[in-house]
């Protein structure tokens, strides 16, 4: 297995990882507001959590920054819990061609995000000459990854709005809820406090 390859397939593991499932929570609330047939705001959308998430783990991996592991452990599902609410508070994107919110929590939630895998990422590549092709082919596994949970999200929510005739409204109202309150769950659960 090629060295780019096994980092692709670390970045898809990373997201993928159900042990790891707040990463998979934080993006199907950011694309919870969202239909399938939005599906170029959405790829947009995921970029920008990928190019957040890139930049600080790059940052961290090459020890320009260092943030207490602690701290970014109970920020992560703070992030999902403002970003769930914020779908709560509003849950149809805007129209017009104004910046919407998401992509804006998408993008510096994603600096967060990409703190919280540096640690491991950074022993991973403690063995590495050069960390630019596995941290590029790792965030690259990673852009994948969300795509696929988008993609299968919006495929449910699809087929749950438009075939068994659930208002869209009421898709995002509970779907946001349930991860508004795993997100609180975590917050109170974690050993920042």
């Amino acid at each position: 297995m090629s060295q780019f390859q096994l980092y692709f397939n670390l970045g898809i593991q990373h997201i993928l990882d159900l042990k790891g499932f707040d990463h998979i929570l934080f993006v199907i609330s950011l694309a919870v507001i969202y239909m399938l047939r939005d599906w170029g705001k959405i790829v947009v959308l995921v970029t920008a959590f990928t190019i957040g998430h890139s930049l600080t783990l790059a940052l961290a991996t090459l020890e320009l920054v260092r943030i207490n592991s602690d701290l970014v452990e109970f920020l992560i599902p703070v992030t999902i819990a403002i970003t769930a609410f914020s779908n709560i508070l509003k849950p149809r994107p805007s129209g017009g061609g104004g910046l919407q919110l998401n992509y804006l929590f998408a993008l510096f939630f994603g600096l967060i995000h990409g703190l919280g895998f540096s640690n491991y990422l950074r022993s991973l590549l403690g063995r590495e000459q050069s960390i630019f092709q596995p941290l590029l082919a790792f965030n690259i596994g990673l852009e994948v990854g969300q795509l696929v949970i988008v993609v299968l999200f919006l495929i449910a929510s699809s087929l749950i709005v438009g075939i068994f005739g659930v208002s869209r409204k009421e898709w995002v109202l509970v779907i946001s809820s349930v991860i508004l309150g795993m997100a609180t769950m975590m917050i109170l659960e974690n050993k920042y406090w």
